[in-house]
């Protein structure tokens, strides 16, 4: 094995860890849902590369609304899906589209693009 084929090798290693880790790494800090004065725990999440926030906080037997915001025309991006929670949604770019629900029980809820390649979290305390 020449110098050079293990110059390849151990780059591609490099690059498909590096892939891992940003699809499946670990993620910390969050956003807390502010509270309204309708009771809903709310936050607005824009869609554009990704979920900003990807983490969001909120308390359980509490409404939540999340309203989402699609700033990109990627395929990928064109729906929400809470599979948790029952709920789905389309965002149409560039409007905000809110999605309502009450999440019963603490833990750590995902919430993807309909491929899961997009990914957030919601942690409910």
């Amino acid at each position: 094995m020449t110098p050079t084929n293990i110059l390849v090798i151990l780059g591609g290693l490099v690059l498909i860890a590096g892939i891992a880790w940003f699809f499946w790494g670990p993620r910390q800090g969050g956003l807390r849902a502010a509270v309204t004065s309708s009771g809903y725990q709310e936050a607005m999440v824009l869609v554009k590369g990704g979920y900003t926030p990807d983490i969001i906080v909120v308390q359980h037997g509490k409404p939540v609304r999340l309203n989402f915001r699609r700033e990109e025309t990627a395929a990928c991006s064109e729906m929400v899906v809470l599979g948790d929670f029952a709920k789905s949604a389309k965002l149409p770019e560039g409007e905000t589209v809110p999605v309502e629900f009450v999440p019963d029980e603490p833990g750590e809820y995902e919430f993807t693009c309909q491929m899961g390649m997009i990914r957030g979290k919601l942690i409910v305390e």
